[in-house]
């Protein structure tokens, strides 16, 4: 069985900064991760793997080159290949361009029996771009997997798919794409014999540009992106709370009443 993982290399949100009078991300000595909900993808993949050790599992990103080193990271982790779309043709691609830069690296990087991706990366959060790119290679999908169970004919999966209200249990056959949660699963460590075997195995990584993949250059990039970010900003910090101090519940409530009035919210 082959697994493709996609995954992004994105900024620590905790380190995140946005220049107050540009309003970009300040991503300078921000610095970078293998994004949760992906981690949880390649996490369920090594599970198979863990299970059917005749497994292969293939990780595809698409970014700048230092995305390597997050390549790096998931073979340590166990994953077998990394491979790395990685071209100015593509910068600045929205999820509808990445999502077709993304699918021919996989039509390219051939067979395939399973997709995971993360839900969503934590530096857009539109969970669009692995549903997108499930369309494109005429995929079944199922999306928000918070559970899932492989049949040993390899062929049939039972996931468990978390709703607003409630879950829905749903069976699919391979070859298919499912989007992973953080309830999946709790991602391992790398272990210290894969980070040397990472380390000194980087021939396992492939590099790819444009046209490597074939990838029409129309529809990749910035200037084929139909969405762009109009700015960036943090939320202003909340006003001091006030605290109302009266004698007994009925003067609190008055004197609430009073302050709602004189700010018009009632």
């Amino acid at each position: 069985m082959r697994i493709i993982v996609c995954a992004k290399q994105v900024p620590d949100t905790s380190e995140v900064k946005i220049d107050p009078v540009k309003h970009t991300i300040i991503r300078e000595g921000v610095p970078s991760i293998l994004n949760p909900d992906d981690a949880n993808a390649l996490e369920e993949a090594l599970k198979i793997k863990d299970q059917y050790p005749d497994t292969v599992i293939s990780v595809v990103t698409m970014g700048p080159p230092q995305a390597k080193d997050m390549l790096i990271e998931c073979l340590a982790m166990g994953a077998d290949e990394g491979v790395l779309l990685s071209d100015r043709a593509v910068g600045g691609s929205d999820t509808w361009a990445t999502s077709n830069a993304l699918s021919a690296a996989i039509k390219k990087m051939g067979h395939y029996d399973l997709i995971f991706a993360g839900r969503q990366a934590i530096d857009g959060d539109t969970a669009q771009v692995g549903p997108q790119i499930a369309e494109k290679l005429n995929l079944p999908q199922v999306t928000y997997v918070t559970e899932f169970a492989i049949d040993d004919n390899m062929k049939d999966i039972t996931v468990k798919r978390s709703l607003e209200d409630g879950y829905e249990e749903i069976k699919i056959q391979t070859p298919c794409m499912l989007t992973a949660i953080k309830e999946l699963n709790a991602p391992r460590y790398m272990s210290v014999s894969g980070i040397v075997h990472a380390c000194s195995s980087e021939a396992d990584i492939k590099v790819w540009n444009a046209k490597d993949v074939e990838v029409d250059l129309d529809t990749v990039g910035l200037d084929a992106s139909p969405t762009n970010v109009y700015r960036s900003f943090t939320p202003a910090p909340k006003g001091k709370g006030i605290i109302i101090e009266a004698d007994g519940v009925k003067e609190q409530a008055k004197e609430l009443l009073i302050n709602l009035k004189s700010k018009h919210v009632i």
